[in-house]
């Protein structure tokens, strides 16, 4: 759930269903309406990796529905095919009952197709508008996509200013605009591809309120393709589920549950506790957790430990004192714009202990990860390792042991265009140096061997680039490079958007061994659920300062709110 809407935790209660058999692939899910686009056995291969194995799919007129899977499980790579960015090595596309062959996304806008990226297909250096007339056929002025894009923006609520510049927008900012293209050529099947991974929650409602009136008046049929279960099981009308390239699975959402289709996704029973990120599960925990704040005033080098267990929403337990990890005092940070981010911010993490940093996007979040990375120049204030001043340079943070998930990993955490061994000795490449001051390349392949069996990377060799890997395993590469160095710090800005459950699952249990093995863990997140499930205490951010805390036993829903609006209650 998107913190955005904190207000409304206490709101939802899911009517649990009677579960029914996950019905076989090719069992007969229908709808009324007619088929609207359909994959007919298809295959696609990558070298030696199969992604997609015969797979068939049929969505229909009037309805919305869901792909799910784990990344890596070929959801992505199936709808590639279907609107012509990738050909397949078998089967057939069929649109309206007719066979077809969709040469390129512009000829699949032109066969009334069109999909909405996970990771935006822009160009950044242009503005907004220049990027919706990219997408059209022929010469649209100006004047006209500024039109287009008012008249979506006021449709759909994804308001998007037709002269910014789209590198200068946040990513949610992004995703809108994303959005706002895919809808401008007035698809008649529309593919959303993890279409809130960067939207609050109430965008996020909006859109599905917006996509229901549409594929019930208009019969748009609509693709959903998401890791969000609870956000499928509210905004779908059938579920497809794939594993390792093939489906294993299609059903009525009606007939559905969280746990029934996780389990589909993963090929076993999910431990949820951690993951009610990915399911949106935790809300009756939270509208129960009510107790005293155990904080106590404490020394200058220390902070208390009010977390306990991280296995249950409940009670905190007495303080203990902790030493210090981290200390970010009064920081200050201003973007290439000139624009404030960080505004005197402060924050301290104990070691061993998980902060949550909570706030609507754009409040600074992202430059935390910036300054912390090196990225981003300080110009006032401190930062802090273990009582110990630290310059704001990269080499410095990095030798002195800070660790970084930031927010993107494409842009920040990984080059695609480089192999997943270089990914992973990026930050340490002195220690594979031999005298000539040549890289050991035998000594970096076996280091990038262990690195993959121990974090279970998923890649057919250590050679191959990273932009061949699921957005799950270039998530794995990252947090086994920044991870296996035993940091003292971990700075881990939405370590899990995007991802599935299964992904999500994993990516908490290494945050927590981390901190079990004394590391400090600021975590900052857009997702509320994965805050409380992971932290010992969850701070707000609002205009690049920190303006309130509380420690996990003790969520007070409608001051989180009112705080993360800005307002100190």
């Amino acid at each position: 759930m998107s913190i955005d809407g904190a207000a409304d935790l206490s709101r939802i209660a899911r009517t649990v269903r009677t579960p029914s058999p996950l019905e076989e692939p090719g069992g007969g899910v229908r709808s009324s309406g007619d088929v609207s686009a359909e994959l007919r056995n298809v295959t696609k291969r990558f070298g030696a990796v199969v992604a997609c194995r015969d797979v068939s799919l049929a969505v229909h007129q009037g309805e919305i529905h869901g792909l799910l899977g784990e990344n890596g499980a070929g959801k992505s790579t199936l709808m590639k095919v279907l609107i012509g960015l990738v050909p397949s090595d078998g089967g057939e596309v069929r649109l309206r009952g007719r066979p077809v062959v969709v040469k390129d996304p512009v000829h699949a806008a032109s066969l009334g197709l069109a999909m909405a990226q996970q990771h935006f297909s822009l160009v950044e250096r242009l503005k907004v508008w220049e990027n919706v007339a990219l997408a059209h056929r022929g010469r649209m002025s100006r004047r006209d996509a500024a039109r287009v894009i008012g008249e979506i923006g006021e449709r759909y609520g994804l308001t998007a200013d037709p002269n910014a510049r789209v590198e200068d927008l946040t990513v949610g900012q992004r995703q809108r605009v994303e959005l706002v293209k895919c809808l401008s050529l007035k698809p008649d099947v529309l593919i959303l591809d993890e279409p809130t991974s960067v939207l609050t929650k109430a965008e996020s409602r909006e859109l599905f309120s917006v996509l229901r009136q549409v594929v019930q008046v208009d019969g748009l049929a609509v693709i959903l393709i998401s890791h969000k279960l609870d956000e499928v099981l509210q905004a779908t009308d059938v579920v497809t589920i794939m594993r390792d390239g093939s489906v294993v699975a299609e059903l009525r959402t009606a007939d559905a549950d969280a746990h029934q289709l996780a389990k589909a996704m993963v090929g076993r029973d999910v431990l949820l506790q951690a993951e009610m990120a990915a399911v949106g599960l935790l809300d009756e925990e939270l509208a129960q957790a009510s107790t005293p704040d155990a904080r106590a005033d404490v020394g200058p080098d220390t902070v208390p430990d009010v977390a306990g267990g991280l296995e249950a929403v409940g009670p905190a337990p007495p303080v203990e004192i902790r030493p210090r990890a981290l200390r970010l005092a009064g920081v200050s940070a201003r973007g290439p714009d000139g624009r404030l981010l960080l505004d005197q911010l402060s924050i301290e993490v104990a070691q061993g202990e998980i902060v949550g940093v909570a706030g609507v996007d754009g409040n600074g979040q992202a430059a935390i990860g910036d300054v912390m990375s090196g990225i981003l120049s300080v110009e006032a204030g401190r930062i802090e390792l273990t009582g110990r001043e630290v310059a704001p340079r990269a080499v410095d943070l990095i030798d002195a042991g800070v660790a970084v998930i930031p927010e993107d990993r494409h842009s920040s955490g990984c080059v695609l265009s480089m192999s997943v061994e270089e990914n992973l000795v990026a930050v340490e490449l002195d220690a594979f140096r031999r005298r000539t001051g040549l890289l050991d390349k035998k000594a970096i392949r076996a280091r990038a061997r262990e690195l993959i069996d121990t974090f279970g990377i998923s890649c057919p060799s250590p050679q191959v680039r990273m932009s061949s890997l699921s957005g799950g395993n270039q998530q794995r590469v990252v947090l086994a490079r920044e991870l296996s160095r035993d940091p003292r710090v971990v700075i881990a800005v939405q370590p899990t958007r995007g991802l599935d459950v299964g992904a999500i699952e994993y990516i908490s249990e290494q945050l927590r061994a981390a901190a079990a093995r004394g590391a400090g863990i600021l975590l900052v997140s857009s997702e509320l659920d994965e805050l409380v499930a992971l932290s010992h205490r969850i701070a707000v951010i609002h205009g690049g300062q920190i303006i309130g805390e509380m420690p996990r036993g003790r969520i007070d829903v409608e001051r989180l709110g009112l705080l993360m609006g800005g307002r100190v209650a």
